[in-house]
């Protein structure tokens, strides 16, 4: 459902079956792997820097564990068996891995009873909701009737797009889009796919760029393929489909399950048929060997590999319709790691419609499908700033805030955007009602002073006019930003004493027949309009955006040319599945320094964290101090410059980068980049691979660092032979 509406669908129910029928579900957050080595560190009081080392050390993979992760990890290994403090963090970590942290309310579900609630499960009261102490799994097991009202964003935008495509087509009706449109899979294979429904990742972008979907057929496969498990055939699907001659299956009785989607086993309907087919399952068996599959029942799936393979009664199994034993195992194995983390295709489907969806509409009407997904984020001014950028790119102006035509969310504006007034700090809905409400019955705001006389009322505050005036909302009355500051703290004054005369009933000869008579304009002195850097300054400080211009927006093509990475891409990007950005990775970000914070460190040298932004987010960057001392005269706020570093991946808080080497000279930048093209250097860094267990061979690498750092960024990873 519509995420604003979801609420709408539990009332309904409530009121239809009784609210002691009808109860919300408890989740139970627990201790992951991570969380417990950080929790437990801790507590142990061991150094921050040795616990976040043996936590970055554990694999970035769903539902790994700490045994699990010391088998694969031979680093982990080696630090548990060589260091006491580790290897007591570790055993410690293991006793409350997976124990619960915390209580919460679960996203969608919701159980309905048919006779009280509380006769069948004890409940609690969580967040003003009624919810069961059991969890989902155990109200399954109980046989109660769990529905799950998923509240989807994507949903509410695609609603919010179409009505305003209906001001100016009345007509428009969503269900009669062209399923098959030439234009949106030419977009989609592009990898444009910001504002996109489940495609706008940097991994999902370049699977899509690789595959060049040509129908829903293929979007449904790329959603299933994109997870854990299914993944590892994403390269086969993608070479199968280009070429469908090289499609080989372990037996023919495969073909026509798996026809459509190349060889390759995408759903769990296939998981299913696969067992109907190849073993004689039953419908309800089959759907058995598919919920244990994906429930990890590790003692009824090797029972059931017997069945499949040699057969039971009722199943004649694989063996007994030709397939040989060896293939028969083959492919229960690769039914046994797929269905861990697959979509039925159902579900695959309906997710894969919405967001051909929401392609359709950023194709076709692109200002109304990003001006609805820009009023979805307005609670994050990273998203909204990211989603300003690719309307840059794709040609529609985000016109700033405008107290004559600003609406509560972003609108569409003679094939511009026009930001919305809700994205304004320290501006209420009701403030904005009464802007909105008093422009519609009483026409535009024509000068500052009038507007502040009309819009005079229980919701008006001074804080609220200044944060307008700073970000521009003001701008085209009779006054410029700083004028109106400077005259702000008089009119207010005016209109606090005109109103406080009213109350005790001193009304004046002059100011019979109107509140404000003898007050209707008050002129401001003549003064410049701040300077371009500080009105940018104010819009960001007010919106956490630059809205009338952006300090890197001449550095637009520098930043191209140096191949600089996009730090939206660096912060949306998939840690467990992405292969570009992750933990340790070499990055350059070219941005505006907008905020500098000095630390002092143990060692009495200096260190700083520095707050980097271009024009797509912002990330902290941190410098220690060597690099400090290096770049001193470069970290000063409002400095455009160049970082060169690692990315540093954390459970618990936003990506950040290890500064190693910071340039602060735009102008050198170009001729570097010049020189770079004059002399035909295309290559983008150096690959190194080295023996961890060699000494020499590490040698060689330091020295290898040491001649190019700072020419050329450095990829490297270790092996053990």
């Amino acid at each position: 459902f519509c995420y604003v509406r979801r609420q709408e669908v539990i009332d309904y129910v409530i009121d239809k079956y009784g609210s002691d029928h009808v109860a919300q579900i408890v989740t139970f957050g627990t201790m992951a792997a991570k969380a417990a080595i950080r929790d437990v560190g801790r507590v142990m009081g061991l150094a921050y820097a040795v616990v976040d080392e043996v936590a970055k050390l554990i694999p970035n993979e769903l539902k790994i564990t700490i045994d699990k992760a010391l088998k694969m990890s031979a680093d982990l290994r080696n630090l548990y068996d060589g260091s006491e403090d580790v290897h007591r963090l570790l055993d410690m970590a293991r006793q409350v891995e997976g124990m619960p942290r915390h209580a919460s309310t679960h996203a969608a579900g919701v159980v309905i009873t048919r006779d009280p609630v509380a006769s069948y499960v004890p409940l609690a009261v969580n967040d003003e909701s009624v919810v069961t102490q059991f969890t989902m799994v155990t109200l399954e097991q109980l046989g109660l009737l769990k529905m799950d009202f998923l509240g989807l964003r994507t949903l509410t935008v695609i609603d919010d797009a179409v009505k305003m495509i209906k001001k100016n087509n009345p007509d428009f009706n969503l269900s009669d889009i062209d399923i098959n449109d030439k234009e949106t899979f030419d977009m989609l294979s592009s990898g444009r796919t910001d504002g996109v429904f489940q495609y706008e990742s940097a991994g999902m972008r370049s699977v899509l760029s690789r595959l060049k979907p040509s129908s829903l057929e293929d979007l449904i496969a790329v959603i299933s393929l994109y997870r854990p498990g299914p993944a590892d055939s994403i390269d086969t699907y993608i070479h199968n489909r280009h070429n469908p001659g090289d499609t080989q299956y372990k037996s023919d009785l495969l073909k026509d399950i798996l026809d459509v989607t190349y060889g390759c086993m995408v759903y769990q309907e296939q998981v299913m048929e696969i067992c109907r087919k190849l073993a004689g399952y039953s419908y309800g068996r089959a759907d058995l060997v598919r919920r244990a599959m994906s429930k990890k029942k590790l003692d009824v799936m090797e029972k059931e590999r017997q069945i499949f393979i040699y057969g039971a009664e009722g199943c004649s199994g694989a063996v007994n319709n030709g397939v040989s034993v060896e293939a028969a195992n083959e492919i229960f194995d690769e039914m046994s790691n797929f269905a861990k983390y697959a979509f039925n295709k159902s579900h695959a489907a309906a997710y894969a419609y919405v967001s051909y969806q929401t392609a359709w509409l950023k194709c076709h009407y692109p200002c109304e499908l990003m001006a609805a997904t820009l009023t979805s984020v307005l609670d994050s001014s990273t998203k909204v700033s990211g989603y300003i950028e690719e309307c840059s790119r794709i040609g529609i102006k985000v016109l700033s805030p405008n107290i004559n035509h600003s609406y509560e969310g972003f609108t569409v504006n003679n094939n511009s955007i026009r930001f919305g007034l809700l994205a304004i700090k320290n501006l209420g809905r009701g403030f904005i009602k009464t802007i909105v409400d008093n422009r519609n019955q009483c026409g535009k705001y024509t000068s500052f002073f009038s507007f502040c006389k009309r819009v005079y009322s229980k919701e008006f505050n001074k804080r609220a006019v200044e944060s307008l005036i700073k970000c521009g909302a003001c701008d085209g009355l009779d006054m410029n930003r700083r004028q109106m500051m400077y005259m702000l703290p008089l009119i207010v004054a005016e209109l606090d004493a005109d109103k406080n005369r009213n109350i005790v009933g001193q009304i004046g000869f002059f100011d019979e027949g109107s509140q404000f008579s003898g007050m209707n304009e008050m002129s401001a002195p003549d003064l410049e309009e701040f300077p371009y850097n500080e009105l940018l300054k104010y819009e960001k400080e007010i919106t956490g955006l630059y809205i009338s211009g952006h300090p890197m927006d001449e550095y637009k093509d520098l930043s191209e040319k140096i191949r600089a990475d996009r730090i939206i891409d660096i912060l949306e990007s998939d840690g467990l599945m992405s292969s570009k950005y992750k933990d340790n990775s070499r990055v350059s970000v070219f941005g505006i320094i907008s905020k500098v914070e000095k630390k002092i460190t143990k060692n009495n040298s200096t260190m700083c964290f520095v707050v980097l932004e271009d024009l797509t987010a912002t990330i902290e960057c941190i410098v220690f101090s060597k690099q400090y001392a290096d770049s001193v005269m470069h970290l000063q706020a409002g400095n455009i410059v160049l970082v060169d570093g690692r990315l540093s991946l954390r459970e618990d808080r936003e990506p950040s980068v290890i500064c190693e080497r910071i340039r602060a000279n735009p102008k050198n930048l170009y001729k570097d980049t010049d020189d770079m093209t004059a002399n035909k250097k295309k290559r983008r860094g150096i690959f190194v691979r080295y023996n961890s267990k060699d000494k020499q061979s590490e040698t060689k690498l330091n020295i290898m660092l040491d001649v190019f750092k700072g020419d050329f960024p450095i990829y490297s990873y270790h092996t053990d032979t």
